[in-house]
């Protein structure tokens, strides 16, 4: 295996010897005179070929300058991931727009704070979706959106959207209004326009991109993205996990993600491969993917993963034609990768590490990499397609810090993670004070995450600074509990968060979510850190929970927060 990776890393670095700065609409133009027949979309019901998308990408373009959008302006997109989502993509960088890709499971409110905060100029959105109803919220948002005169009316201090102008409609269920240009309508408008985008001005360097932070831990905040970042690190992904010729990549993380849009949908533009866009996950509608649409890759979250390793359909597909995976968000035991090697014959199996603020992620381990390392660590730095940092091969470089004082640790030293490469945020939209925290004083990016990187240059996340908490006035952290819980086989997915107590400042608590056909108690639980870990890091607390029932993002990521609340909750109306 190691030598047909090592060839395949040749011919990626034969084909692109140096780095070229182009936008993203630059790039598709290329990639569809390069394969102007091969698929760069796949669904069930649909079919877009690289010269496809190109000519889409520029009568939506054009009509989206027909419609009043000028360079920089914001233009949003609440699109799940249907195949035009990307031809509007390549269609929001071609008009020199900015483009806002929305988390589209916001509720009313959440929806109402990001229009506003990143004074959208378009909205392209969907009906509805998931049983939200987007109409309804602009409605209440947005009162006479739907209105030909919205576009023209005054500036007004009551205005909750004043930067909103207009709004096109992707149906989903066959629901228009009247006053209201459809995506259709779009590319008809840009037919009588035909050329109105090319004389707009694009360069690498400018903003492509405001992608929303998830909200693990708060509010989102609007990360600014140049489109040579994006594309510099999607090269980087195809060049380390060694991409084959026209590699077809399956997922259902949204395209508003980094995780999908640059490891998915960008990665594979470099060897001309396809994407397998789903707008909702189940093991079943994986597998049934794979084995309709030959994909060879697939992206996941360890959540996804254990569901289609335990599901017990998954050997009813032919799965023969998956090769590779790359799982993130968090790290997975290595009984699933070693499940995943028997039962679908997947022999690369990687994972890695970033964040929206870097450009995506920023280590992977190598596919040839032994599975422990995959369990243990989040990689290595990610191989660069030229010198992004001087004397190095690598896309970027990682240290650890004293996470209060801010001095450099040794090798191998525990502390507060920061990275410094070329593909960093350029900052938050309209947020000076939070952007300048994000960076130390010589611009190197703040994670917030606790790790170390060891001597052989592989990175290992311990928890985020934000989640350490003292009980009894000694610090603990949270990952040393989740993980020597994890380990146990009757534990599915564990958590450990820290709770406010009067004597102790802080009391541990750990949401343990059961492995089906297993059972494990609370004393158990309690028993087993006993017998490994100091008294002052014995958790307090066992909850029990059905995996189902985490709050998570749409990208799976468990947000410790709410699971805080809901713990808290609970915790208080059972004393009452």
């Amino acid at each position: 295996m190691t030598k047909d990776i090592d060839r395949r890393r040749r011919l990626l670095r034969a084909d692109y010897p140096t780095w070229t700065t182009r936008t993203l609409d630059e790039w598709l133009d290329h990639s569809a005179e390069r394969y102007p027949d091969r698929p760069l979309v796949l669904t069930d019901e649909t079919t877009l070929t690289y010269s496809q998308v190109a000519d889409s990408s520029r009568r939506l373009a054009d009509g989206l300058i027909a419609a009043g959008i000028r360079p920089g302006d914001r233009v949003g997109l609440l699109v799940a991931n249907y195949p035009e989502f990307v031809p509007l993509k390549f269609a929001i960088a071609r008009a020199g727009a900015v483009a806002i890709p929305f988390n589209y499971l916001y509720r009313q409110e959440e929806l109402g704070y990001v229009l506003a905060q990143s004074q959208c100029r378009l909205l392209i959105t969907m009906t509805g979706f998931a049983g939200l109803d987007y109409l309804d919220m602009l409605d209440a948002i947005a009162p006479g959106w739907d209105t030909a005169g919205f576009a023209d009316r005054p500036a007004d201090q009551e205005d909750a959207v004043p930067d909103l102008r207009r709004v096109v409609l992707f149906s989903t269920d066959d629901r228009t209004r009247d006053d209201v240009l459809s995506v259709a309508g779009l590319g008809e408008l840009g037919d009588r326009h035909a050329g109105a985008s090319d004389a707009v001005h694009r360069a690498p360097d400018g903003i492509a991109d405001m992608l929303y932070t998830s909200g693990t831990t708060g509010s989102p905040k609007g990360v600014l993205l140049t489109h040579d970042a994006v594309l510099r690190t999607a090269y980087s992904s195809a060049l380390t996990r060694a991409y084959e010729d026209g590699r077809r990549t399956l997922f259902s993380l949204p395209c508003y993600h980094m995780f999908a849009y640059v490891e998915g949908l960008l990665s594979v533009m470099f060897v001309g491969g396809a994407v397998i866009p789903q707008t909702t996950f189940s093991p079943v509608g994986y597998f049934g993917g794979i084995e309709r649409h030959r994909a060879t890759d697939m992206i996941c979250v360890p959540t996804m993963a254990v569901a289609m390793a335990q599901s017990p359909q998954r050997h009813e597909f032919d799965l023969s034609s998956l090769k590779a995976i790359l799982c993130g968000a968090a790290l997975a035991p290595v009984w699933l990768w070693q499940q995943f090697e028997s039962d679908f014959g997947v022999s690369e199996i990687c994972t890695g590490y970033g964040m929206t603020e870097c450009g995506g992620s920023m280590t992977l381990t190598l596919p040839e990499d032994p599975l422990e390392l995959v369990s243990t660590t989040v990689g290595r730095p990610k191989l660069a397609g030229a010198a992004s940092i001087p004397g190095t091969d690598v896309l970027v470089q990682y240290k650890a810090v004293d996470p209060y004082s801010g001095e450099d640790l040794p090798s191998g030293a525990e502390g507060e993670l920061l990275s410094y490469g070329p593909t960093a945020m350029i900052g938050f939209w309209n947020k000076p004070k939070e952007t300048a925290e994000a960076f130390d004083g010589n611009g190197w990016l703040r994670s917030g995450d606790i790790g170390r990187v060891r001597a052989d240059g592989y990175i290992q996340v311990t928890g985020r600074s934000k989640e350490l908490y003292k009980s009894g006035g000694e610090l603990v952290m949270p990952k040393e509990i989740e993980d020597l819980l994890a380990a146990h086989e009757a534990i599915s997915q564990v958590f450990a968060i820290g709770l406010q107590d009067e004597r102790w400042g802080e009391i541990g608590c750990v949401i343990i979510a059961r492995t089906p056909g297993h059972s494990v108690t609370e004393d158990e639980v309690i028993d087993l850190c006993k017998s490994h870990l100091a008294r002052f890091k014995v958790p307090k607390h066992v909850v029990f929970v059905d995996a189902e029932m985490l709050p998570t993002t749409a990208t799976g990521k468990v947000q410790k927060f709410r699971l805080k609340q809901l713990v808290e909750s609970a915790l208080t109306q059972s004393r009452v």
